[in-house]
């Protein structure tokens, strides 16, 4: 039986800067944004090419905003990614080179909340103990 991980659950302080966020500046793509009554709504945004979602939201996320850390996105090249980001105005830190193997590669950002993540560099997929 395969186990998917479908949606991660951010919270966060103001949902309309931090969809413009997610959505504007990290080219995440908007699934729906569904306003129930005045004190729920639910947006649920993808990164593009993957297959978990964010969800932002009132009345349904628990925690406190910026209290996630260490979520994680993978890209097959960091520079381009860096660069991606820094123009559509993302603070993100220099390139962190852990160790000359693919992997060991890493940028850093915080969202408005101070959420953080990382992004990992990862050229090929490790499957059955081989790198492919």
């Amino acid at each position: 039986m395969d186990w998917t991980l479908e949606v991660i659950v951010i919270p966060v302080s103001d949902l309309d800067r931090s969809k413009r966020f997610y959505a504007e500046q990290l080219g995440f793509a908007v699934d729906h944004d569904t306003t129930f009554d005045e004190n729920t709504r639910i947006m649920q945004l993808t990164p593009p090419g993957s297959g978990c979602s964010i969800v932002l939201g009132k009345g349904i996320v628990k925690g406190e905003p910026g209290s996630l850390k260490g979520v994680q996105l993978v890209v097959a090249d960091l520079e381009k990614a860096r660069a991606q980001l820094l123009e559509r105005g993302v603070e993100v830190g220099e390139i962190v080179r852990m160790n000359e193997a693919d992997g060991g590669s890493f940028i850093f950002f915080d969202d408005p909340d101070g959420n953080s993540w990382a992004v990992q560099e990862i050229k090929a997929r490790a499957t059955g103990g081989e790198w492919k």
